[in-house]
């Protein structure tokens, strides 16, 4: 199966039912696992990206948050809330199919406090320094919600079974 072609497919069929050109395929074991294109304009919700979508439905069909062993086809270079996502699901491979520079001439989502050219500087300021209004607000009670998961889970700070760098 041309997994890069369903991957165009699953976009171009979304761009005519209304949706944004956006779709994700998630192959396992030479199958499709999972698939979603992105549904931001038919459900109103800002995090129905097509990657998170199929995340959360290969995620849920493995009964793990982690996709070791998978590919992953995009039909974009993923935004940084979809590319955070990836990184937490730990596939094997991301295959994106268009970067910014092939789609600017046709399409631009620029937002209040998200523009793509300038978000990863904008994310590696520091949290006082952002556009997006931001404040910590510290309290010792939220810090023990980490010590008492911590307590839960024999002392461990990490979660179980997650793939590490090392």
């Amino acid at each position: 199966m041309d997994f890069i072609q369903r991957t165009i497919d699953l976009a171009r069929r979304n761009v005519e039912e209304g949706g944004r050109p956006f779709a994700t395929v998630i192959v396992k074991d030479g199958r499709v696992l999972a698939e979603s294109p992105n549904l931001v304009a038919q459900t109103s919700d800002p995090t129905a990206h097509a990657e998170i979508l199929a995340i959360r439905e290969a995620c849920t069909r493995l009964g793990t948050e982690h996709l070791t062993g998978t590919t992953i086809y995009v039909l974009a270079h993923p935004c940084p809330m979809c590319l955070g996502s990836l990184y937490y699901a730990s596939p094997d491979e991301v295959v994106f199919l268009t970067n910014r520079d092939d789609y600017a001439p046709h399409y631009v989502d620029d937002r209040k406090y998200f523009e793509l050219g300038t978000f990863y500087a904008e994310f590696a300021k520091d949290y006082s320094d952002r556009r997006l209004p931001m404040r910590h607000e510290p309290r010792t009670a939220a810090t023990d919600v980490y010590r008492a998961w911590q307590q839960r889970n024999n002392g461990e700070r990490r979660v179980a079974g997650a793939p590490t760098a090392g």
